[in-house]
């Protein structure tokens, strides 16, 4: 952490939006600078919503032994008004020996807070969801050039196709392709790196298709035929999400956790299924999986066009499930 000083380091950080992994990775940083300060640096964390006055009160006052503290405090936007008007009023004058990191997920919920420590100069890390192509791309790109290496538009596009849009598993694709490559990435390093990974661009195909997002699932799905990705293996990986989210939906809202030994799934499987079965009806979930058995039927009994069978397989779950939301 090179170049880091005393000076240098924000009394207050608003980490603002709801992609966990851009928050957790400016809290990390947030708690890497202020070692670098100090290497005995006390960090705490807090749930705002469940802190009270008198523990703040605690918390920000200095410390009998010396040091700087990171303090972490999750969940901003459940702060109460009390706690909100204690942590304004410090704000104007925060501890110079203090880091106060507040996390807050945006939106209308507990606006005036977030307001209030920008106004009194908190230093905000933006941290919300990315939207659209542009805005991954650039991720990606900046994820390889932060890594040393250098990425194409064409590249990122493409690894966007094959792994989708979760940022974990983008960071992960990058951090994968870094390690193995010479870090020079084009569209040409994507495509011989996916090549035969049908559970990448399979199971992306499926989870599109899942909720709705039919630009998306053809996307992954040209991209997966492009790469010679065999159908069979793509039209299962869709005959078993529309499976797992008919089955999960089937057993109501539970928690993850208790249902998985009754469903014999992981749950953080299961979790995903949950998500995905929202603006699903039963009536839906029957006609996605009569679709998906079509289309298995068609690609595995050698269909004159296998390609054609994928795509019209996406558009008929697809309206499967618009009809559920009508």
């Amino acid at each position: 952490m090179g170049g880091v000083t005393p000076a240098s380091l924000a009394p207050i950080l608003l980490v603002l939006g709801d992609e966990e992994l851009l928050a957790t990775r400016a809290v990390s940083q947030a708690v890497a600078e202020t070692r670098a300060v100090d290497p005995d640096v006390d960090v705490r964390e807090y749930q705002a919503g469940s802190l009270t006055v008198g523990e703040i009160a605690e918390m920000l006052s200095p410390s009998l032994f010396g040091g700087r503290r990171v303090l972490i405090l999750r969940a901003g936007q459940d702060a109460r008004k009390d706690l909100v008007a204690a942590l304004l009023a410090y704000a104007k004058d925060p501890d110079p020996e203090v880091c106060l990191v507040v996390l807050h997920v945006g939106g209308a919920k507990g606006k005036a807070f977030a307001d209030g420590l920008r106004a009194a100069g908190a230093t905000v890390v933006p941290a919300a969801k990315l939207k659209g192509d542009r805005e991954r791309v650039a991720f990606v790109r900046d994820e390889i050039r932060r890594a040393g290496g250098r990425c194409t538009d064409d590249a990122a596009h493409a690894l966007l196709a094959a792994v989708g849009n979760d940022l974990r598993e983008l960071a992960a694709a990058c951090s994968q392709l870094m390690a193995d490559t010479d870090g020079r990435i084009d569209a040409d390093t994507v495509a011989r790196y996916y090549r035969g990974r049908a559970e990448v661009s399979g199971f992306t195909v499926a989870d599109a298709v899942m909720v709705g997002d039919v630009p998306a699932a053809l996307e992954a799905l040209r991209w997966a035929l492009h790469v010679g990705v065999d159908p069979v293996p793509i039209a299962d990986a869709l005959a078993d999400g529309v499976r797992t989210v008919a089955r999960v939906a089937s057993a109501g809202r539970g928690d993850p956790y208790q249902l998985a030994s009754t469903l014999g799934m992981p749950a953080w499987k299961i979790r995903t299924a949950q998500q995905r079965a929202r603006g699903w009806t039963p009536e839906g979930l029957v006609r996605a999986m009569q679709v998906a058995a079509e289309c298995n039927a068609a690609v595995k009994g050698g269909a004159d066009d296998r390609a054609y069978a994928l795509e019209r397989a996406v558009f008929s779950v697809a309206a499967a499930r618009q009809g559920s939301t009508r």
